[in-house]
């Protein structure tokens, strides 16, 4: 089979780049994390780029009845495969949301190597769980990964870190500068300012190191 290597900013960036050397679609590939990007010091000494290995799958023949895979079950299989390579013994639970299906991670073993520094890996393995199983579905789905209820604590961290900041801001009438952000965690601090009487939250700079201001009004 075919493999290539392929690099990015981001990891989506990397497979996105690789899928265009290829010429094809994600579901036409098997998507192996290399290296975590990694901003370096001072945001660029140093900087390492996100890589993923590619590899081509063979077309399937078309045929005149096929078995129905169902693609959530794949998506298990494929945590489940992930984890146990991590040598960790997981139990995927499946819940819906209005945000998508919900795969909930949990286990014995250290889960906090799934989820990596403030949900890095969690973010770069619910990345490949959407392609793995958007190849097996006739619509397009949304699956968010979630290990040991950490979305729900870093969305309740994030909101009260932007109810002290804006109260910063107030005070000493300067804007305040995040660190890069993934666009859901941006999300969350502009959905909870959205309404604020004296302050305002935007977003500014290039993936992976767009950041959110906020402001005064």
């Amino acid at each position: 089979m075919t493999k290539i290597l392929a690099s990015g900013k981001t990891i989506e960036d990397a497979v996105r780049n690789g899928l265009t050397e290829l010429q094809v679609s994600a579901d036409r590939v098997n998507v192996t994390v290399i290296g975590q990007p990694s901003r370096g010091l001072f945001g660029f000494i140093g900087a390492k780029k996100a890589k993923v290995e590619l590899e081509l799958l063979p077309e399937l023949p078309i045929v005149e009845t096929q078995v129905t895979t169902d693609p959530i079950t794949e998506t298990e299989r494929f945590v489940t495969e992930v984890a146990r390579t991590m040598g960790l013994d997981i139990t995927v639970t499946r819940q819906d949301s209005r945000d998508g299906v919900v795969l909930a991670l949990s286990g014995s073993g250290d889960l906090g190597m799934l989820i990596g520094r403030r949900g890095q890996t969690l973010d770069a393995l619910q990345y490949l769980v959407n392609i793995v199983a958007n190849r097996y579905s006739d619509s397009h789905l949304r699956i968010v990964l979630d290990a040991e209820d950490f979305r729900e604590r870093r969305r309740k961290t994030l909101e009260d870190l932007s109810d002290r900041l804006a109260g910063h801001v107030i005070r000493t009438k300067k804007e305040v500068v995040l660190e890069p952000m993934s666009p859901q965690e941006r999300k969350i601090i502009h959905s909870q300012l959205q309404n604020h009487a004296k302050v305002k939250t935007l977003s500014k700079g290039d993936e992976p190191n767009r950041r959110v201001i906020i402001s005064l009004k």
